[in-house]
């Protein structure tokens, strides 16, 4: 049985065991990391001026929202999450899981805030799942809808054309990111430095837009707008959504690369594309009903649609990876159930691809485009899921700096009220949005919330039962020695949750076979609060006499636990195993929710078992071979 452990260990900050050259990880990191922050301009600029918000592109207003445009890049991505957050790398892991690894060793032992960080990042993993399906929603849609710039007639054919390319989107998951990367890189390079030509064509129109740079205008706009000015700012964090992704992708690319990427090529095209927006919208309002694609040059305006439609499948691919990776992680966590990871990388083991998590964005995306129809219906739903995961990154983040880097207290709390004070500006400007689409993340959060705490507190509920339910192991040991059964040779694994319980396959196959094998040996998987285990941490072997071994497998919370590889590591703590003569026992539960026990509620109980049923069997997530296993069932009441 796997269960999670509180060891702790110092980290040490890796790249995440990536391989290759880090001009190839750079454009990796480009075709995959960036794609979402780097489609924003094709609807930050227009959802701010939308007709409700009451804003005129007047003069003093676009230098106002580009202002908040820029120091929202500035603050946010830049100092935030590309300088900051990203420190706080679990050897070369990260996104919410990890980060909430960290701060639970930095807490140390305590109940109490283990449960406070457990919770917050439950709360931020499913807002992040929430996101990660508006994201390619919103993404693809605004790129499509360029068809009805260039041809109004085409309208009708927005939603149908959305739904192939992201049904060819998901497809492509399979061949991973490092295939993906390759393909997206060029195409994603020559994206940013079309946004870099074109604002430098609209900025030499209309110069004085790089006044906005100076951050008083951003003051000045919301001194003069007032309640308007919280409806623009729940709009303007369109800009960076996707920076979230850049912090859960950084295991599959690096630190370095992802930071080399945004500092000299990312953030510089983005700017100078928000800023050329600005610039034409300062000597023709008018192209305020979709700034981006007027920025554009008529005769470069079809290939941009095309350019932007795959630039933007690209920015479905940062959050889907990133998903991909939360889940995993949370798997190997105990907070989702075991499904299957297929590792798309020899390299890279932060490369992966979960066929029923793709299946489910898959059909709640399309679900989604063809529900909401338009990007400016989308835009209600987006922001909020992302600004509160933000939010939730920024406590976590603190608890990490004061507890583990061991920052002063006053640099932290100073820290800490400068973060949130913009996070929750964000925030609290998007609940502005609830009943126009704001509706929508939240729900789906929800869900995923229920879901993750469900699954959790059912495995310790089921951990419980079976621990209630055993016999004490060591004074069965000494009956048996007393009283000796007939012994076979070889060696009978028990994979158990219990180390002081007898395993229930051992009692039936004492019971019906009315035998023991020589060597008997209780093995518990534990998953580590690091992505991989240390050499020293990943085996622990006490021997009890008469035949009887514990064995603990650690594995960290990154990797696929391999237990007969594994045991092919035990002879240098003195137990080797021939896998030909060892025979695996497992103890297969079957969840039966009982009203009348404590714990969940009744329905959780059925929501629970309904997930065991339906996950990937322990022997096959361990990777047992089916021909040395035995499965003897058991039922659970809880």
């Amino acid at each position: 049985m796997s269960q999670p452990s509180q060891a702790s260990q110092q980290d040490t900050s890796t790249e995440g065991g990536q391989h290759g050259s880090v001009p190839a990880l750079i454009l990796g990191a480009i075709g995959v990391v960036f794609g979402d922050i780097g489609t924003s301009p094709l609807y930050t600029m227009h959802e701010t001026f939308l007709p409700e918000h009451g804003l005129h592109p007047r003069p003093a207003t676009v230098l106002g929202i580009l202002s908040l445009v820029t120091w929202s890049l500035i603050i946010v991505v830049a100092l935030k999450y590309v300088s900051l957050v990203m420190r706080a790398d679990n050897k070369g892991e990260g996104g919410i899981m990890a980060l909430m690894t960290l701060a639970q060793r930095a807490v140390g032992q305590s109940s109490r805030m283990r449960k406070l960080v457990v919770l917050m990042a439950l709360l931020g993993a499913a807002l992040f799942f929430g996101d990660g399906v508006i994201t390619p929603s919103i993404s693809v849609l605004s790129a499509v809808e360029g068809l009805e710039v260039a041809a109004p007639g085409l309208a009708h054919w927005v939603v149908p054309v959305t739904v192939v390319v992201l049904l060819g989107l998901f497809w492509m998951q399979r061949h991973g990111t490092a295939k993906v990367g390759a393909v997206f890189g060029p195409i994603m390079a020559l994206w940013f430095l079309s946004l870099g030509t074109i604002g430098v064509w609209n900025i030499l129109k209309a110069p004085g837009v790089l006044y906005a740079l100076n951050p008083w205008y951003a003051v000045q706009f919301f001194m003069t707008h007032g309640m308007a000015s919280a409806l623009a700012l729940g709009s303007v964090v369109l800009c960076v959504t996707g920076a979230e992704a850049l912090y859960t992708d950084m295991g599959h690319f690096g630190r370095f690369p992802i930071r080399a990427a945004w500092f000299f090529f990312v953030m510089p095209a983005l700017l100078l594309n928000y800023y050329g927006q600005g610039g034409l919208l300062l000597i023709e309002p008018a192209a305020i009903s979709n700034p981006f694609y007027h920025s554009v040059p008529d005769w470069a305006l079809y290939p941009m649609i095309g350019l932007a439609t795959a630039s933007t499948v690209i920015a479905s691919q940062a959050v889907i990876s990133g998903a991909f990776t939360v889940t995993r992680q949370a798997i190997q966590l105990g907070f989702v159930p075991r499904m299957q990871v297929v590792h798309t990388s020899r390299e890279a083991i932060g490369q992966i691809f979960l066929p029923w998590v793709n299946r489910a964005l898959m059909v709640a995306v399309i679900a989604t485009v063809v529900s909401f129809q338009s990007s400016n219906a989308l835009a209600g739903a987006y922001g909020i899921a992302v600004t509160g995961t933000m939010a939730i990154d920024t406590v976590l983040v603190m608890i990490v700096a004061r507890r583990m880097w061991h920052w002063n207290r006053a640099l932290v709390i100073v820290a800490a009220i400068a973060l949130l004070s913009v996070d929750l500006s964000y925030f609290g400007a998007n609940t502005l949005k609830i009943l126009q689409g704001g509706w929508f993340p939240l729900v789906l959060g929800l869900v995923m919330f229920v879901v993750m705490t469900t699954w959790r507190r059912g495995r310790d509920l089921v951990v419980r039962e079976i621990k209630q339910s055993g016999l004490a192991l060591r004074p069965f040991i000494a009956n048996i020695t007393e009283h000796p059964p007939l012994r076979v040779p070889g060696t009978a694994v028990f994979l158990t949750a219990n180390q002081d319980a007898v395993p229930h396959a051992l009692l039936h196959n004492l019971k019906h076979n009315k035998v023991l094998h020589e060597r008997n040996v209780l093995l518990t998987v534990e998953t580590l609060e690091t992505p991989v285990a240390e050499a020293d941490e990943r085996i622990q072997l006490e021997e009890l006499g008469g035949g009887f071994y514990l064995l603990t497998l650690r594995f960290g919370f990154a990797e696929d636990p391999n237990i007969p590889l594994a045991l092919g590591q035990c002879s240098r703590s003195g137990l080797p195993f021939d896998l030909m003569d060892t025979t695996f026992f497992l103890s297969r539960e079957s969840i039966v929710a009982g009203a009348r026990r404590p714990g969940m509620a009744l329905w959780r109980d059925k929501l629970f078992a309904f997930m065991a049923r339906n996950a990937l069997p322990a022997t096959a997530f361990f990777q047992i071979p089916g021909n040395r296993l035995i499965e003897l069932g058991a039922q659970v009441e809880i």
